[in-house]
């Protein structure tokens, strides 16, 4: 492979991919995995090196990669339904999320520049935030912000109109890993992230907010912003591999759109890390275990409680101490296995488990009907290698069903309720290599 690209092609493919990339469900916040190895083992690659999607998990492996060149594209089908009961009030009723089917394609490339150093660029997305609620209670005049509405009745959220969030973030990770020593590996990926985003129906809010008019229906917005991975990969033995990895906070710009909406005006991408092993007990047979923790109690505009503005002479919404989505820290546990079953044909499986960032009293449960995350998935796929240049790569993914509820935060509102939210996803990654 050569060592040279033309570039404008590049910068065009990551812009087109930035405008077709929506989000992620599942893991809280970020997606299961990234690239198609790490779909296939629900994300288990802290320690498996192979692929050149290193900068999306840990920089170090970049040097395992040799020179090539990883493209696929998910189908990712969420399927959202949110309802609020026993209110008494008009307010009750039942809404299901339009949007089911996302295209998400990703790239990775690797070049090995000489035998203990190499160079790469990763470009992936993040997410969880999108959903588009479109029903209402039929009942004219029965929003809460009639100088915005007018007479029109009310959605889920007390506002008008379709309700919801749409979120799509993008990170391109230019990495560089390094020989220490025949058996160790370490390697830094800069994390240049850019976001856009949208928010509609959400007119109830405005009147609490620091800015008003900077909270709903101000079509999209865009921030950029920066952070840093590094990591270290080491075979430990013939049979033993392991990673380390950690990811600063990315610290975004405000939305200057909706700064009356996210406490700080920012949705910055919260600081995580990972710790990995992948044990060889025969030739064909690969067995990998990690455990992730993502800091989302570190950045306000997701840990703030939802009560915060609602409390009597609570802080605004937006400001520093504005509501949010009351998510906590949180730890994840992946497992994944590969099976080599013939020279050309790599079968592989996974599942991750981790409690939900949010919990099901009256603090997290209003802002969360906007965000559902399902917290258990399963995966498997296969790797299709005709030759030495090319692979096929399959993967299928899907989160547990699981329904949440729990206290509707709009009781200081006057309505009140039990309010629930069923998460659903199913996903189909189909990926191509090709390698020197």
């Amino acid at each position: 492979m050569t060592r040279y690209f033309r570039w404008q092609p590049v910068a065009t493919g990551v812009v087109l991919l930035w405008l077709t990339m929506t989000v992620h469900a599942g893991g809280g916040y970020f997606a299961l995995g990234y690239g198609p190895v790490a779909r296939q083992m629900a994300g288990a690659t802290t320690a498996v090196a192979g692929d050149a999607y290193a900068g999306a998990s840990n920089p170090a492996k970049l040097l395992s990669a040799g020179n090539r060149v990883d493209v696929g594209l998910e189908l990712f089908l969420p399927s959202r339904r949110a309802e609020r009961r026993g209110s008494g009030t008009p307010y009750d009723f039942a809404t299901t999320s339009r949007n089911s089917l996302f295209f998400i394609p990703e790239a990775a490339f690797s070049w090995q520049l000489r035998s203990d150093f190499a160079l790469g660029l990763t470009v992936y997305g993040n997410g969880g935030l999108n959903t588009e609620y479109r029903d209402d209670n039929g009942l004219p005049a029965s929003n809460f912000n009639p100088v915005a509405c007018g007479n029109a009745p009310a959605n889920l959220f007390l506002g008008c109109g379709k309700a919801g969030f749409d979120l799509t973030q993008l990170v391109i990770a230019p990495t560089a890993a390094w020989q220490l020593t025949p058996k160790h590996a370490v390697g830094v990926s800069t994390l240049l992230a850019a976001q856009r985003f949208e928010a509609y129906g959400l007119q109830a809010f405005a009147p609490s907010s620091k800015y008003p008019n900077k909270v709903t229906n101000n079509g999209h917005d865009v921030a950029f912003g920066a952070g840093l991975r590094v990591g270290w990969y080491g075979e430990l033995s013939n049979w033993l591999t392991a990673g380390v990895a950690w990811s600063s906070k990315i610290y975004m710009q405000e939305f200057d759109r909706y700064k009356g909406l996210f406490a700080d005006g920012s949705f910055d991408i919260p600081a995580n890390y990972s710790v990995g092993l992948a044990l060889r007990p025969t030739s064909r047979l690969l067995l990998a275990l990690d455990l992730q923790r993502i800091e989302f109690g570190e950045v306000n505009a997701l840990s703030n409680s939802v009560l915060a503005t609602l409390s009597p002479a609570g802080p605004a919404l937006g400001s520093s101490g504005g509501s949010g989505f009351n998510w906590r820290n949180r730890n994840t546990l992946r497992a994944g296995m590969a099976y080599q079953w013939s020279p050309k044909l790599t079968l592989r499986a996974g599942m991750a488990y981790g409690k939900r960032p949010n919990d099901d009293t009256i603090e997290s449960v209003t802002f969360n009907l906007l965000a559902p995350n399902p917290h258990r998935a399963y995966s498997a796929g296969f790797t299709w290698q005709p030759d030495t240049h090319h692979e096929f790569h399959l993967a299928l993914g899907q989160f547990v069903e699981q329904t949440y509820r729990g206290p509707s935060a709009t009781a200081g509102l006057g309505v009140g309720g039990v309010e629930q939210i069923t998460p659903h996803v199913e996903m189909i990654m189909f990926a191509w290599s090709w390698k020197r």
